[in-house]
This record gives C-alpha cells, sequence and structure tokens, in this order.
C-alpha cells in the first residue's frame, strides 16, 4: 500500500473513570497533511477552548470524517467499563464514511475492528492531532450529556465533575443514593468519607 492511500483515523475516549454516565468514543479520519493550531489532548484544554476547537474542527472536516459511538452505563454495568470502551469506539469507526485501514487508538489496549490495521499509542491524544481531534469531540460530546443530566439531578453537581469521583459527587450518592445513570458496578465508597445521618 502507498503512502497516499493511508487513510487514518484517530479513535479516543471520554468518561472511563466516572461513576456516573456513559462512555463516549469519537472517531476522526484525519486529512494528510493537516493542521489545526492548539489542537491537543483535551483534557490539557479548558472549556471554552475545548468548544472553540470542537468548532473548528466541523468547518474543517468533510462529512462523515468523524463519528460519536456511546455506550450507556448499563451496558458498563453488563460487560465491564473496558468492553463497553471498546463497543463505543467500534460504534463511532463503524459510521465513518469512507472507512479508514488504519486506526490511531489513544492507550495501550483495543479489540481490534474487523478488516482495519489498528495501532495503539501511549498518551496519543498528546501526539497526534487525528487522536486529539477525537478526544476532543468525545469530550465535548460527553460534557454535554452530562450537564443535560445535571438539570434533572442537581445535587450530584455533574456540571462541575461531569460525574467522576469528585469528593462531592461522592458524598450525595451517600446522602441520595444512586441515579439511573449511576455505574451500579463501580467502586465508589470511601471509607474516608464519613456521614451522620
Amino acid at each position: 500500500m502507498k503512502s497516499k492511500e493511508l487513510l487514518t483515523a484517530g479513535v479516543d475516549e471520554a468518561g472511563r473513570g466516572c461513576l456516573a454516565g456513559p462512555v463516549v468514543a469519537s472517531a476522526v479520519i484525519w486529512p494528510e497533511g493537516f493542521k489545526l493550531k492548539g489542537l491537543t489532548d483535551s483534557k490539557k484544554l479548558n472549556f471554552s477552548k475545548r468548544a472553540s476547537l470542537r468548532k473548528s474542527l466541523e468547518e474543517a472536516l468533510p462529512n462523515g470524517s468523524w463519528a460519536i459511538g456511546v455506550s450507556s452505563s448499563e451496558e458498563i454495568d453488563k460487560v465491564n467499563i473496558l468492553q463497553a470502551t471498546f463497543l463505543a469506539m467500534h460504534r463511532a469507526i463503524e459510521q465513518l464514511i469512507p472507512q479508514p485501514n488504519l486506526l490511531l487508538i489513544d492507550g495501550n489496549r483495543f479489540k481490534p475492528y474487523p478488516n482495519i490495521v489498528h495501532r495503539c499509542e501511549i498518551k496519543g491524544d498528546a501526539r497526534f492531532q487525528a487522536i486529539s481531534a477525537a478526544s476532543i469531540f468525545a469530550k465535548t460530546h460527553r460534557d454535554q450529556i452530562m450537564l443535560k443530566a445535571h438539570m434533572e439531578n442537581p445535587q450530584y453537581e455533574w456540571n462541575a465533575n461531569k460525574g467522576y469521583p469528585s469528593k462531592n459527587h461522592r458524598v450525595a450518592m451517600l446522602k441520595y443514593g444512586l441515579t439511573e445513570i449511576h455505574r451500579k458496578s463501580f467502586k465508589w465508597r470511601n471509607p474516608q468519607i464519613k456521614l451522620d445521618f
């Protein structure tokens, strides 16, 4: 295969370490030679910068070249977080038009996608713009899900913690119990937190 025929997609996820909400993945076909200033791992950027970069990516990338995949908290509890992450990634990849022939996966583990070669890249979201773009799409999409969920259950402060195990989130779980979007299979109780009821 000649290099000019290579169609590369970056793949990343958001929300693996959360106690509530889905895990969200994105896959992005990256145009050869294209660079976007300021694009890096979404965790290194604030909310407004991520939103700005997402808008720039949507304007620059052709239709069908990026996609989102979601795996619900129920699926996470059923198959475990690692398999649910792979499921979300596969759901994103299958939507890409055209299908890529190389996948760059952030991290060190991946369930092979049928008929597409993949390569795992440790800290790839900071080293490959294709993966950085996927990181931006996945993170901004998941943040919107959690902001909407916050409107229904403000006591968990998902607008601030996005479902991650902050102290306030865990205290609220102890006080109010679990919602339907909490991951029931996750260990979340901290013995250092003492509450009197």
